[in-house]
């Protein structure tokens, strides 16, 4: 049906047309609120494209497609983020394009547009992969020919050139910036002696802490999005885990408890977000003058503490949640001590 002004509003343009879907059903579309009559027909046309798998179809409403179907399979949090990155990065872009007719030299411009603008190595790479991602979907699912990415090639870089952590004297001088509010402090103390994530910490409510055992159980993650609390499994299957922690820190959580107000046993230990902590982390930095990293960095700096302790991969694997040893070593190798003259010391011994 060709598009219409719209009887119920004034000056806007409505579009109504029947189609058939994926189940071969033939149903009625109709949508209002166009204010031209050109921008509802070409509305009518992307969505025959897409109901059709049509890779003539824009780039943007492929997009939709893809978001359509990894809600099912992600986190509300990761295709909160995922949509971020299109929205700010990719769609400005290659939005409008067809999504056949975007090649390798077109993503490549796209590319050093993006690296001209000083991001990050791991941030850029963390773009690429999206994008990537997107083609893969689409050379997999609806045909596409061959996903322009591979041939452009890749940008950025998986690792930082230098990780970020703090010693355990660096962590003492920080905490001492932010032993004036105890909820900060107790929060940077659970998370530098067990390596958590802030999102597990956020989650965490009192029947998580058995104080008896000296354990800590990680079973849920916490996420602030679009205003609402939202409260999810861990990261992996092996996010799912019981830290061991030490008797010191069992008696700062259990005087952390006292001053808090009748709580009950599903009550969060830590009620703030994100926010909050990075806020807190940028005051404790200025008041000390302690070097400055990122919150997720604790996280490297508990690593970097256990490797300094002595400890295997295999155990600091199953401390943070790793779901393959392979992740920790490929993030901390560089941490451990070569120690090959003692090796060639100790075979030197057997002769």
């Amino acid at each position: 049906m060709p598009a219409n002004k719209d009887e119920k509003t004034p000056g806007k343009w409505i579009c109504q047309f029947y189609y058939t879907d994926w189940t071969g059903e033939r149903k009625k579309k109709k949508k209002r609120g166009f204010a031209t009559k050109r921008e509802a027909l070409e509305w009518e046309r992307e969505f025959l494209k897409s109901q059709q798998a049509d890779m003539q179809m824009k780039l943007s409403s492929f997009v939709e497609i893809y978001f359509d179907d990894m809600c099912h399979r992600v986190r509300a949090s990761t295709l909160d983020n995922k949509r971020f990155v299109f929205n700010s990065k990719i769609l400005p872009f290659f939005g409008e394009r067809p999504i056949n007719s975007i090649s390798a030299p077109d993503v490549r411009k796209w590319q050093n547009e993006l690296i001209s603008q000083g991001y990050s190595q791991t941030y850029l790479k963390t773009v690429n992969n999206q994008l990537t991602a997107l083609f893969n979907y689409a050379v997999k699912f609806y045909n596409l020919r061959e996903n322009p990415c591979h041939k452009a090639g890749s940008m950025g870089k998986k690792n930082a050139d230098e990780m970020q952590f703090w010693t355990t004297e660096e962590f003492k001088q920080f905490r001492e910036g932010v032993k004036n509010k105890p909820r900060s402090y107790m929060a940077f103390e659970v998370l530098y002696y067990t390596g958590m994530r802030i999102g597990e910490l956020m989650a965490l409510t009192v029947s998580d802490v058995d104080l008896e055992a000296c354990t800590i159980s990680v079973s849920k993650s916490y996420n602030r999005l679009n205003g609402e609390d939202i409260i999810s499994p861990p990261k992996t299957p092996k996010s799912n885990r019981v830290i061991a922690i030490p008797k010191f820190l069992c008696n700062e959580i259990q005087e952390y408890k006292a001053q808090m107000y009748e709580l009950e046993s599903t009550d969060r230990l830590f009620p703030f977000t994100k926010y909050f902590l990075e806020h807190e982390m940028k005051r404790g930095c200025s008041v000390t003058e302690t070097k400055k990293i990122r919150l997720h960095d604790i996280r490297h700096s508990h690593a970097s503490l256990l490797i300094e302790l002595g400890f295997s991969p295999l155990l600091i694997a199953d401390r943070l949640g790793h779901e393959k040893v392979e992740t920790t070593l490929n993030t901390y190798s560089h941490l451990w001590p070569h120690k090959q003259q003692e090796v060639v010391e100790k075979l030197q011994s057997l002769e």
